[in-house]
């Protein structure tokens, strides 16, 4: 379904990550975690050292079931770890999962209608997410992001697959929502998802396109992940190879040090760098 080491629902967990756990056990442990993973130079680093935090979060849900707060600390680590740094199938698909089970509490502690109609066609599903209230924004965005992660972990499920429009109407209502939040990535979401498929299949790419403006809009350009998603899933599918270089060459340039985006920044520099190896292969020139 996707190509290269970042997966549908990877780096933007990995830019997900923790931004919500202030209020698990104690701010400043939430607050200090976050900020030495996010801005992280060294994704090894946070390889070996982010299974010890799995270990915590569990044991605070353990200890405290129905903390949406806590749940969705837990959801946000285990799918970015999972999307990002576990190569072996089954393990990440075990932790997409327990990611996605975390989101899922955590959204429907509060808003218990929505898990209610998930496995309902989607007409049915829809209406439920306009029930959600701004006090569930950050749940519902968890609760699309990991059930994307999911899905990505095993492509081969079709039934799976078929549950893709309903994470984008997720998405579009945190976007009607805020359509600011969490500096433009929903919008990224929304723009992969309109292209993971050529247009003979379904995709669109030219909606997908907007989003990704979008989101290089909101952020300023800072946030690397949205160019080089835009050149592998927008500029290689429409087959733009000056769009595409521009984009990864503008990347290789950018300042990588921005606060909260800087792992995000170095792994999608290591992502343009070897899409734009491949460019004269993927263009035929």
């Amino acid at each position: 379904m996707v190509h290269g080491k970042v997966k549908l629902g990877g780096l933007l967990l990995m830019a997900l990550l923790l931004t919500g756990c202030a209020g698990m056990v104690t701010q400043r442990l939430g607050n200090t975690l976050s900020s030495a993973i996010l801005n992280q130079t060294d994704p090894e680093t946070v390889r070996a050292g982010a299974p010890a935090y799995l270990l915590l979060i569990d044991g605070l849900i353990a200890d405290s079931p129905h903390d949406r707060t806590i749940l969705l600390a837990g959801a946000r680590l285990y799918g970015a770890y999972a999307a990002v740094f576990v190569d072996d199938k089954v393990r990440a698909l075990q932790m997409a999962g327990k990611a996605r089970d975390y989101a899922r509490r955590g959204l429907c502690t509060d808003y218990p209608q929505v898990c209610r109609v998930e496995a309902a066609p989607y007409d049915q599903f829809v209406p439920s997410l306009h029930e959600v209230q701004t006090d569930g924004l950050e749940a519902l965005y968890a609760y699309g992001a990991t059930w994307a992660g999911r899905i990505q972990a095993d492509s081969s499920d079709w039934a799976a697959i078929a549950d893709l429009p309903k994470v984008e109407a997720v998405m579009r209502r945190v976007v009607a929502m805020d359509a600011r939040h969490d500096n433009g990535r929903a919008q990224l979401y929304l723009a992969v998802l309109n292209t993971l498929v050529p247009p003979s299949l379904g995709g669109r790419p030219e909606v997908g396109r907007s989003y990704f403006e979008q989101a290089i809009e909101i952020s300023q350009g800072k946030d690397l992940l949205v160019k080089v998603e835009f050149a592998r899933r927008y500029a290689r599918i429409v087959f733009d190879r000056e769009l595409h270089d521009r984009l990864l060459q503008e990347v290789m340039a950018a300042e990588i040090q921005v606060p909260g985006l800087v792992l995000s920044n170095v792994l999608a520099r290591q992502e343009a760098a070897e899409l734009l190896a491949t460019s004269p292969d993927y263009f035929m020139e």
